[in-house]
């Protein structure tokens, strides 16, 4: 079985999808992480830097995964979107926190 042939858009959307929305998925990690760690007590800036620490991973795998993944839609999806919906989830819980 022979691999597909990689057209250059193709090529560019994988670099694409691993550097833009393995950041966008690390972003949402650190903005979720550090509400959750906050609201469950652990002071701002040592949930701050164990998230940032935790995110450089998570960015390592994501970023990897987005070249190893068959799907280039399904890789856009869970990293892009499960950013965005982790940020949201980190903008509600911080509106909580300050209420």
């Amino acid at each position: 079985m022979h691999a597909p042939a990689t057209t250059r858009s193709h090529l560019l959307a994988r670099i694409g999808a691993a550097v833009l929305g393995g950041y966008a998925f690390a972003w949402g990690l650190v903005a979720l992480g550090m509400a959750g760690l906050f609201a469950l007590g652990m002071p701002f800036h040592d949930a701050e830097h164990l998230t940032a620490m935790l995110a450089m991973l998570v960015y390592l795998v994501a970023f990897l995964w987005a070249f190893a993944a068959r799907s280039l839609p399904r890789v856009w999806g869970v990293l892009a979107g499960g950013g965005a919906l982790m940020a949201g989830a980190a903008t509600l819980l911080q509106t909580a926190l300050l209420r």
